[in-house]
């Protein structure tokens, strides 16, 4: 079996650091129905390259960067822009896998306690353009051990014995239109070319 990864060095944390570092939000799963009060970014990229920016960019010396930011700008497009940080930085992880492998995405598995964020899957889903489907444990990573465990003490005797019992809880289709898609895709990349080599 092969895998690809690609290292994203802050996804879930800029959830985090809005709640620990700014006071934004009280709890993690305060973010949703913040950044749900508003219909989209209202112009807003945050990009959370606090340590630097990882696959596909490769650049130690890039730094965090929020743009965008108007009169209007509220807490509430600032969560959601945080939110959509996470997912653009994911496609562009998906998109450089698709280039080296050669191959196109039909669907994208998601897992993790992110995963759970309904408004941040359906966004995945809209920019990523394919289906996002949650199963019904997110927690993989420890059901992953778990199976292995059990596969290696015959409680499974195959990997193919696993993999009927994963089971979808849900999935998100794409609804964005392709030039709504392009655009945005397009300002996050601007973005994230302002925030490269700050350091340097």
């Amino acid at each position: 079996s092969y895998a690809l990864e690609g290292s994203v060095f802050v996804a879930g944390a800029v959830v985090q650091w809005l709640r620990e570092g700014m006071g934004l939000i009280g709890t993690s799963a305060e973010i949703e129905s913040l950044a749900r009060q508003v219909k989209d970014n209202g112009g807003v990229y945050l990009i959370p390259a606090f340590v630097g920016l990882g696959a596909p960019y490769w650049d130690p010396h890039a730094r965090g960067l929020m743009i965008g930011l108007t009169r209007g700008t509220t807490r509430a497009h600032i969560a959601r822009a945080a939110l959509e940080s996470i997912t653009f930085q994911c496609n562009d992880v998906l998109r450089a896998m698709m280039n080296d492998a050669g191959a196109r995405l039909t669907e994208l598995r998601v897992d993790g306690g992110a995963s759970e964020n309904d408004l941040m899957m359906q966004f995945q889903a809209d920019i990523s353009g394919v289906p996002v489907v949650r199963p019904e444990v997110v927690e993989t990573t420890a059901l992953g051990a778990a199976y292995l465990a059990g596969l290696g003490c015959g409680v499974w005797k195959s990997t193919e014995e696993i993999e009927k019992l994963w089971r979808r809880e849900r999935t998100f289709e794409p609804t964005m239109s392709q030039d709504q898609r392009e655009f945005l895709t397009t300002q996050w990349g601007r973005a994230v070319a302002r925030s490269k080599g700050w350091e340097q």
